[in-house]
């Protein structure tokens, strides 16, 4: 594998990272979003990621992340007794979104750390391919 692979490996995971802090910027935006159903109440997203192999690729590809989809979350909503709030239903509950404010803060220090990391990967990369070009002066 040669220095350059690094670049494009690097890359899948930083778009990795991006689709994943995109899903819990979403899932933090929605998290106070109230319905009258449990089927309209809003469901956290989580993206789930694939390692790829030289050998899947082809010979002359690096490996790298894909990302195989978005999935919501199948955990039922938060059932709560409203019945003076105006999207209650007949039996005057609402419906709260399942998602866990807590859980997708450290998710996304998580996302930004692995993001950091691949940042820092790279620019170490560059500086090796530098310092090697400067050896020939």
């Amino acid at each position: 594998m040669s220095l350059f692979n690094v670049f494009e490996i690097s890359g899948t995971a930083l778009s990795a990272q991006g689709v994943r802090l995109n899903a819990i910027a979403s899932n933090l935006a929605n998290a106070g979003v109230v319905s009258s159903t449990p089927e309209a109440a809003y469901r956290a997203r989580q993206p789930v990621f694939a390692t790829i192999y030289d050998s899947a690729r082809g010979s002359q590809q690096p490996g790298g992340v894909k990302i195989e989809g978005v999935y919501e979350s199948k955990v039922e909503p938060r059932k709560e007794f409203s019945p003076a709030h105006p999207m209650a239903d007949d039996d005057g509950y609402i419906y709260l979104s399942n998602v866990n404010s807590v859980e997708e803060m450290a998710n996304m220090i998580s996302a930004s750390r692995s993001y950091q990391s691949s940042v820092e990967a790279m620019n170490t990369t560059k500086q090796l391919i530098i310092r090697t070009l400067s050896l020939g002066r």
